[in-house]
C-alpha cells in the first residue's frame, strides 16, 4: 500500500513493514502548507521529450534495476515539452516480456487518494464534516470520541495501524491468501494501545483509512467498490481500474507479477501476485494500470471531474507543516503529500510498488510502477522502496532542466 508500511527500518525481513499500503511517509510524505492555487496539469502532449532528457530518464530505470531487487518497472513522465515512457526488465519473475502501459498492477496506498477524494465529495455535499468525530459514526474505537475525520485523514488521530499488530502479521503471513474484512482489520486496531492523543503527533496509519472507508459506506449506503466505480472510475473513463476482487487469484490479464521478501526467510523472496489484496482494504485494495493512473493523476491534481474548486483547494490547504516529521517543505494532508513541490502519493502492497507525483511549477507528472516492494540496495539504514526511489531521481532530472 504505499508504505502500507510506514514502519521503521527493516529490522527483520520476516516482519511486516506493512508494505501493504504506504511508503509515502519516508519519501513521499510531504508537505508545504502554502495555499497555492490549483493549477491544472498540462494536457498530455503528443511530442516526445528531448533525446537528452529521454536518455537521462531511461538511465534512472537502468540504474535502479542494477541496484534493486525487482523483475521490472515501467514509468511515464508528462511535461509541457513532451511525454516519455520507458521500461526496464520484465513483467514478472518468470516472464520474458517488458511491462506495458496496459498491464494491471496493485497500487497499494494510492487507494488512499481515492478514499480521501470521496470523503471530500461528501463534505462538499454536506453529508459529513471534517470536524465530525469518529464516534459519531463508529463507536468503540480508542481515541474515537475525540479524533475528527480530518485527523484520521491527515494521520494525526493517534489511532495505530493494524498492520503493525504482530498477531495480524502472524495470521497474514501464515496464509497470505487469507481474506480480511474491514471490520476484522479494525478489530486488530482496537486491540492496540493508542499512539498519542489526537492532534499531538503524526503517524502513518492504514487503520485511519479503513475507518474512513467504513464511514463512506455508511453514509452512501453502498459498498466501497461501487462508490469508487460510480463516483470516480466511470466518470473518469478508468476502465481498467477497480477495487480489487477479495480473491487475490482474480487479477485480470494482462498484469504484472510481483515479488516480495515480507514474511519470508532471510535472503529469500516469494511470488506475491495472488496474495489477498484485502490486507489493504480501503487503504490499499485498488488495482489499476499506467494508462488509468495518468487519468487519475490529471483528476487528482486538478480536481477536474471529481471535486469542486473549493474542495480541491481545501485538500491543497490541508498539507501539514507540523507535528514532525511534517515540516515547512515536507508534509501530509488529506490523502496527499507535498515533498519540496512534488505533490502525490506512493503505494505499496506485497509484490508491488507505485508512485504518482505532480509538480505544479514544472507542469510535470511522474508515474512509476514496479513489480516488487523490496527496498533498494543502498547503504542507508532505511533504504527507499523502488518506485519512490525512481520517482525521486526522475524529479531531480526534471528540476535541473
Amino acid at each position: 500500500m504505499s508504505e502500507l508500511t510506514a514502519p521503521t527500518k527493516r529490522a527483520s525481513r520476516r516482519g511486516m513493514r506493512l508494505a501493504v499500503v504506504s511508503t509515502i511517509v519516508a519519501l513521499a510524505v510531504t508537505g508545504c502548507a502554502a495555499s497555492t492555487p490549483s493549477a491544472s496539469p498540462t494536457p498530455t502532449p503528443t511530442e516526445s521529450v528531448s533525446a537528452e532528457t529521454a536518455a537521462a530518464l531511461q538511465g534512472v530505470l537502468d540504474d535502479a534495476i542494477e541496484n534493486g531487487t525487482f523483475p521490472g518497472a515501467i514509468a511515464r513522465v508528462i511535461t509541457p515539452d513532451g511525454v516519455w515512457q520507458g521500461t526496464v526488465g520484465t513483467a514478472g519473475p518468470d516472464d520474458d516480456v517488458a511491462p506495458t502501459a496496459d498491464d494491471i498492477t496493485r497500487i497499494g496506498s494510492i487507494t488512499k487518494t481515492m478514499t480521501g477524494t470521496v470523503l471530500l465529495q461528501l463534505v462538499g455535499e454536506g453529508k459529513v464534516s471534517l470536524d465530525d468525530v469518529l464516534s459519531d459514526y463508529i463507536p468503540g474505537i480508542p481515541n474515537g470520541d475525540v479524533a475528527t475525520l480530518r485527523q484520521l485523514a491527515d494521520m494525526t488521530s493517534g489511532i495505530p495501524s493494524y498492520s503493525l499488530n504482530e498477531e495480524w502479521q502472524a495470521e497474514y503471513f501464515s496464509n497470505p491468501e487469507t481474506q480480511f474484512t474491514p471490520q476484522q482489520l479494525v478489530d486488530f486496531t482496537v486491540a492496540m494501545p493508542v499512539s498519542f492523543a489526537p492532534g499531538e503527533g503524526w503517524e502513518y496509519s492504514n487503520s485511519n483509512y479503513i475507518l474512513l472507508g467504513l464511514i463512506i459506506e455508511q453514509v452512501t449506503g453502498q459498498p466501497i467498490a461501487q462508490v469508487f466505480r460510480d463516483r470516480l472510475f466511470d466518470p473518469l473513463g478508468m476502465t481498467d481500474t477497480a477495487y480489487a476482487d477479495p480473491d487475490g487469484s482474480v487479477l485480470p490479464s494482462p498484469h504484472l507479477s510481483g515479488i516480495t521478501e515480507q514474511g519470508q526467510p532471510e535472503g529469500t523472496t516469494a511470488d506475491a501476485t495472488y496474495w489477498s489484496p484485502t490486507v489493504g482494504s480501503m487503504a490499499g485494495q485498488v488495482s489499476s494500470t499506467l494508462n488509468d493512473l495518468e487519468k487519475w493523476g490529471q483528476a487528482l491534481f486538478t480536481g477536474e471531474g471529481i471535486l469542486t474548486p473549493e474542495m480541491q483547494q481545501l485538500r491543497r490547504d490541508s498539507i501539514l507543516t507540523s507535528p514532525p516529521p511534517n515540516n515547512a517543505t515536507s508534509g501530509y494532508g488529506i490523502a496527499l503529500g507535498n515533498r519540496d513541490g512534488w505533490w502525490g502519493h506512493t503505494g505499496e502492497i506485497p509484490g508491488f510498488n507505485t508512485a504518482l507525483f505532480h509538480n505544479y511549477d514544472l507542469g510535470a507528472t511522474i508515474i512509476v510502477l514496479v513489480n516488487s516492494d523490496i527496498p533498494m540496495s543502498t547503504s542507508t539504514d532505511n533504504p527507499p522502496n523502488p518506485a519512490p526511489y525512481i520517482e525521486a531521481a526522475m524529479a531531480e532530472i526534471l528540476a535541473a532542466q
